[in-house]
């Protein structure tokens, strides 16, 4: 959702790919042209910087998000190992948003918001900390030099013992995820005790690009599944009611990028924020990432549904922002992201003679995958 208001300085804020339903719960960006006091009025030149900068910081973690979901969906790690999402999960995921968004909603008005931002800082914090750790250790890796002292560690929790002995936790990582986690902390509290807009973009930013790049949809079918039940959830909560907005000004957590207008005239002290909803960035990222591992099953060396698919994303904000500012009221992302992302592949697929195929295309789960290797290298040592 797109919405024109004012941020307070104290509480920018992003969206969760790590929860799903709290991305869409809270999907909004906004904007405040000319605020309601007439305190604040913005220039052309620093509205244009905000959303500029908005468009560009939602473009990395779909691109980069992406590229990573093909390996990703590959891995044998298990905590590399993708979330699929099924039919049945994308069919009932706009309601069980509603039933969250409406929930926070309630929460908001009974009880008292300052300590229910409190609780959702301190569980942001653990989960941003754990995100932007996992966004980073690719890049830590090809930052240290190969005479760098990397040990293996391992984390293991069982229950029970003898036979009925489980696994409950066992997470493996080297010294160099212990420095990322160590980075990701310090902006962790960074964020916790100033709530700084860069320290929000940064938890932001990794919570969308985990969200392209573990969650999965099995095949199209499902993704248009989802983007359409959330077209239909984002046009009716922005334009049937005011609790989607409502519970975006009040949600204090990373579920937002925001970027102030006013940065020219005040600098990073900045504090009328545009803003850009998560659940804006990773909804149409897991489609675009998902039409992307179809062009690398094609085997044909090219990518043109991804890149159909993604200067199509970035035509749909162009125009939801376009729309805002033009008729001046909250706009629902989705209204414009879903046509545009759907239909331009759709499109360039009808071209090509390549719909069915396309919508033929499916993805096996991770733990379905392993069994049938597993079984087919039995069967030729068998043969």
């Amino acid at each position: 959702m797109s919405q024109a208001d004012q941020v307070p300085a104290s509480a920018p804020e992003a969206a969760a790919a790590a929860v799903l339903e709290a991305l869409n719960a809270t999907d909004s960006n906004g904007t405040e042209a000319i605020n309601a006091t007439g305190k604040f009025v913005a220039t052309p030149e620093g509205t244009a910087l905000a959303y500029g900068s908005l468009v560009f910081m939602a473009l990395l973690p779909i691109f980069f998000g992406a590229i990573r979901s093909v390996s990703c969906s590959k891995s044998k790690n298990a905590s590399d190992m993708p979330e699929t999402i099924t039919g049945r999960d994308a069919a009932r995921f706009p309601i069980i948003a509603s039933c969250t968004l409406f929930g926070l909603y309630l929460f908001f008005k009974v009880f008292s918001q300052e300590y229910i931002n409190l609780l959702l800082s301190v569980y942001f914090f653990g989960l941003g900390v754990l995100a932007l750790s996992h966004t980073m250790s690719p890049l830590m890796s090809r930052i240290f030099p190969a005479s760098f002292p990397n040990k293996q560690y391992q984390l293991l929790f069982t229950q029970g013992s003898g036979e009925s002995k489980e696994e409950i936790v066992n997470y493996e990582f080297d010294t160099k995820n212990l420095v990322c986690l160590l980075i990701s902390t310090v902006v962790g509290v960074w964020y916790l005790l100033k709530k700084h807009w860069i320290a929000n973009n940064l938890f932001g930013l990794a919570f969308a690009l985990n969200g392209v790049e573990l969650l999965h949809l099995n095949n199209v079918s499902t993704g248009c599944i989802l983007l359409g039940g959330l077209f239909v959830y984002d046009v009716f909560w922005v334009f049937g009611t005011n609790v989607m907005v409502t519970v975006a000004k009040s949600f204090e957590a990373p579920i937002k990028l925001v970027f102030p207008q006013d940065l020219l005239e005040k600098g990073l002290g900045a504090s009328n924020f545009a803003m850009l909803g998560l659940g804006d960035i990773v909804i149409p990222g897991i489609f675009i990432a998902l039409l992307l591992r179809f062009d690398v099953s094609l085997k044909k060396n090219s990518r043109t549904y991804f890149y159909s698919s993604f200067f199509a994303y970035i035509f749909g904000l162009g125009l939801t922002i376009f729309v805002m500012h033009t008729f001046k009221h909250a706009q629902p992302a989705l209204l414009y992201l879903v046509p545009a992302c759907v239909g331009f592949p759709v499109i360039v697929a009808l071209f090509k003679g390549e719909l069915t195929e396309m919508f033929r295309y499916e993805e096996a789960p991770p733990e379905e995958a392993g069994p049938k290797e597993e079984s087919s290298e039995s069967e030729k040592k068998d043969q």
